[in-house]
């Protein structure tokens, strides 16, 4: 199997520095800071940077499954909202909620649903991300 890179250097300290964040050789690059992290600065930061890897990972597994099943996909859109909340005493990733809308033609909603749970439970970053306390799950057919 592949590996994949990702890079950060960060610049001064915790409050008034900044930093940059690059995925794979330079495929996406941008700033974060203690305010895009923790306010609501300008920039991206490493939650936002994991939301789009959940997304992106659960709507590839929900595509296997229903390919796996004979429903191949016209399309899925998912989002993955990640919660960071101060957890005794520190910052800490409490929830992620999933909101999946896909575009499969002869599929009903709850069989859909029931794949949606499947690639939630089954999807690479899902899986590492098991410390997580809580993952829920919004699906539903266009």
């Amino acid at each position: 199997m592949a590996t994949r890179n990702g890079s950060a250097e960060w610049r001064g300290d915790l409050k008034g520095g900044g930093g940059t964040v690059k995925v794979g050789d330079g495929v996406f690059e941008g700033n974060y800071s203690f305010s895009s992290r923790f306010e609501d600065g300008e920039g991206t930061n490493p939650e936002e940077l994991l939301g789009a890897a959940h997304a992106g990972c659960f709507a590839m597994a929900l595509s296997l499954a229903q390919t796996e099943a004979e429903h191949p996909p016209e399309s899925i859109h998912a989002e993955a909202r990640v919660h960071l909340r101060i957890v005794e005493g520190l910052p800490t990733i409490a929830k992620i909620d999933l909101d999946v809308t896909g575009s499969v033609p002869g599929l009903e909603e709850d069989a859909f649903r029931s794949y949606a749970e499947k690639a939630k439970d089954g999807c690479v970053v899902s899986r590492a991300l098991a410390g997580v306390p809580e993952i829920t799950l919004d699906a539903r057919l266009a």
